[in-house]
């Protein structure tokens, strides 16, 4: 990890515009001297589980996996944090450790506030409390929506599912069709709860069924309809 130790000098506005939008000149300035950046190269952990919680973290650059390490040293994925999304503050909310953890995607550029900022802020701004309380609960939705996609679907369902995940959460590349998210097949299982050997099959099952195409790690989709379908039935 490469800690720039720099001070937000740069666009603020733009780069954390909703929350920045909240806040008034001297919570902004409040905000421009607590924070920091720090540089992540790709696969370095960010945060570890029961690690105890001391920042919340908006990424500026790169993509952030959540995860969590299951049995046999088998990763499950949570959800995939692109920029100007935060993360890592629901433990210091709940005043408990981490219980899952966070590594970069490709190498990420992360601004790091201190939690007792955070608090300061929302104590005096009730306008900043209510954002996190939307956060959380939007959070909250696709945590159950997902839980039940990777517990009661069948393999197909849950490929089908996870592509078209990343696809309305990450969008499309100037060609309206490839994900703009390039995930290694063993990623991808992790997303999907399946081993890599399973997607890998049900991906290539997928391509000959001219569902979707693929280039490496560039994966097109061909045919969304019949994807959401798959998806629905499970």
């Amino acid at each position: 990890m490469f800690d720039d130790n720099t001070s937000l000098d740069f666009d603020y506005s733009s780069s954390l515009s909703e929350v920045w939008r909240i806040l008034n000149r001297k919570e902004r300035s409040i905000l421009r001297q607590e924070s920091r950046i720090m540089n992540f190269s790709k696969n370095e952990v960010i945060y570890s589980v029961s690690e105890q919680p001391t920042h919340m973290m908006c990424l500026l650059k790169g993509r952030v996996k959540i995860y969590i390490d299951g049995v046999g040293g088998r990763s499950q994925i949570i959800r995939i944090i692109r920029p100007i999304q935060y993360f890592g503050y629901r433990a210091s909310f709940a005043e408990e450790a981490y219980r899952t953890s966070a590594a970069a995607f490709e190498n990420s550029q992360v601004c790091m506030i201190p939690m007792a900022v955070v608090i300061q802020l929302i104590r005096e701004n009730p306008s900043l409390a209510l954002f996190f309380i939307k956060q959380l609960s939007i959070d909250l939705g696709i945590s159950d929506e997902r839980t039940v996609s990777l517990t009661q679907k069948h393999i197909r369902g849950r490929l089908a599912e996870s592509l078209l995940f990343l696809k309305d959460n990450y969008g499309l590349e100037e060609d309206g069709a490839t994900l703009s998210i390039y995930l290694a097949r063993e990623d991808l299982a992790n997303l999907s709860n399946m081993t890599t050997s399973n997607a890998i099959r049900t991906l290539s099952t997928f391509v000959s069924e001219r569902l979707i195409a693929m280039d490496g790690r560039k994966i097109k989709i061909m045919d969304e309809e019949q994807l959401r379908r798959i998806s629905k039935l499970g």
